[in-house]
């Protein structure tokens, strides 16, 4: 009965992670929605471009992260499920184990949000950004689309999108025991999240970063790519329209 407690906390704290990153993402996530919304005038108040300090920085960091846990997480939720049922079949299972292994798949982000973050600032400072954090530049428009077809394409992507769809064997042969190893595992799955769709993310600089329509696309795509039965063969036929439109992009801009 304690260990039915202690799974159906988890579920509930995930759900709540999941419902909040996304209020958050759909209240502004701190950002400056005129800005968002393209708009270069505010009541007649040229915008501005934010100066990157410390702060600004840190609230970057924080709304990336938060983006990828609302669009990730939900994808990872049939996998954090049976990571729990196994836990709760284990003589050693910890009652902490769930809790354990979502905060080792969302360190894995976190360290992806970073990334973006520095990503984002190298961007603006290039001028390759417009105030809607989108691209700028055809060019660079269109090879971040190469790219993320190309990468739908390689067998390092579908051998990581093949451990997201069907990750017993990675729970079967990669268990570790205790608080400590579901937090590795958690890293371990989240590395392979991370591998399948890290490429994809980068897609918000050509969409824009807080813009909405482009974030849920992307996240109901992942759900897709992951869940659907014929998911795999949708990723290289999505590679395959990605560089089709990458190479039209960048010719429309010559």
């Amino acid at each position: 009965m304690v260990l039915r407690r202690d799974q159906l906390l988890v579920i509930t704290s995930l759900a709540l992670i999941i419902a909040l990153s996304w209020a958050y993402i759909l209240t502004g996530a701190g950002v400056n929605m005129a800005a968002i919304s393209g708009s270069d005038k505010m009541s007649g108040v040229m915008l501005a471009r934010p100066t990157w300090d410390a702060g600004y920085a840190a609230l970057m960091l924080f709304m990336w992260w938060v983006m990828m846990l609302a669009m990730m997480l939900p994808s990872a939720a049939p996998t954090i499920l049976l990571f729990m049922a196994i836990n709760d079949r284990s003589e050693d299972g910890s009652r902490l184990a769930g809790a354990a292994f979502v905060l080792g798949y969302a360190v894995v982000w976190a360290g992806f949000s970073a990334a973006a973050t520095i990503l984002q600032w190298s961007l603006e400072k290039a001028a390759l950004l417009t105030l809607a954090m989108a691209s700028s530049s055809l060019l660079l428009g269109g090879g971040l689309l190469i790219a993320a077809g190309i990468w739908q394409l390689t067998p390092l992507k579908h051998a990581c999108l093949r451990h997201c769809r069907s990750p017993i064997h990675f729970l079967a042969h990669g268990w570790r025991e205790g608080t400590n190893g579901a937090f590795r595992m958690g890293l371990e799955h989240g590395a392979f999240c991370l591998g399948c769709c890290w490429v994809l993310m980068t897609l918000l600089f050509y969409g824009g970063v807080m813009n909405l329509w482009w974030i849920a696309g992307l996240a109901i795509y992942v759900l897709i790519e992951k869940l659907v039965p014929a998911g795999h063969w949708i990723g290289r036929g999505v590679g395959v329209l990605l560089v089709v439109w990458g190479l039209i992009v960048i010719a429309t801009a010559a």
